[in-house]
């Protein structure tokens, strides 16, 4: 066991389905992510980067094996305990923004500190910061339809970035945007987890979140393989 480790997966299997018919998305994964390492998981479509994921962040669970976040077992939580990982340890950003239609950007930032019950000046302090973080202060008032594709992922990872986690999990991050907005966004993944002392993982084919990372891991048919990554 590594205890220093800020993830560390061991033994994982998922299957779906069962018979002839089964999908075996994972099979005996291991890996550790260290603490403030950005890692990105690397694989074609169907190789389990998905599935591996969401097993870290609490929204699946091993058929085999263990998941530890922050020397939590997170396969041994009730669904209570699963919900209080999410809210309280780690983060998510997904393709898809998210983003609450009717709410500005300053109001979908501040969901997460709402649901915490956080002070007013709390909040509005947190989610202050935030935007200017990444870049989108002078757009705190403007709902998702006025902003772009870009734009509106900047408000899902400042969202998640809300409630201080200690992990990001980031799904294909940039998969609905064009290649400048996809840089931009993530150089700023690698920005955010640097000034927030956090550690990601990000599943993605993008060769230059690959280039910025610490580390690339590759799944290969639901079976890990490690790679070079950033110096």
């Amino acid at each position: 066991m590594n205890e220093g480790a800020a993830v560390q997966v061991r033994g994982a299997y998922r299957t779906f389905g069962s018979g002839r018919s089964a999908v075996h998305a994972l099979r005996g994964v291991d890996l550790d992510v260290a603490p403030g390492e950005l890692v990105a998981l690397v694989g074609r479509s169907g190789s389990g980067k998905t599935t591996l994921l969401n097993l870290v962040g609490g929204l699946d669970r091993p058929d085999e094996g263990s998941v530890l976040v922050d020397d939590v077992d997170v396969t041994a939580l009730t669904e209570d305990g699963q919900a209080e990982l999410r809210r309280d340890r780690v983060a998510f950003v997904f393709q898809t923004f998210g983003l609450i239609p009717v709410l500005t950007a300053a109001e979908n930032v501040g969901v997460p500190l709402r649901m915490r019950e956080a002070p007013v000046a709390e909040r509005e302090r947190r989610v202050e910061m935030l935007l200017e973080l990444v870049g989108l202060a002078e757009h705190a008032l403007q709902r998702p339809d006025e902003l772009s594709g870009g734009q509106q992922q900047r408000v899902a990872i400042a969202r998640a970035l809300a409630g201080s986690p200690r992990l990001l999990v980031a799904d294909e991050p940039t998969g609905q945007l064009d290649s400048e907005t996809g840089l931009s966004v993530m150089a700023l993944i690698r920005g955010v987890v640097e000034a927030e002392g956090m550690t990601a993982l990000v599943a993605t084919h993008d060769p230059v979140m690959i280039a910025l990372a610490d580390r690339a891991v590759h799944l290969v048919d639901g079976r890990l393989v490690e790679a070079p990554g950033r110096a």
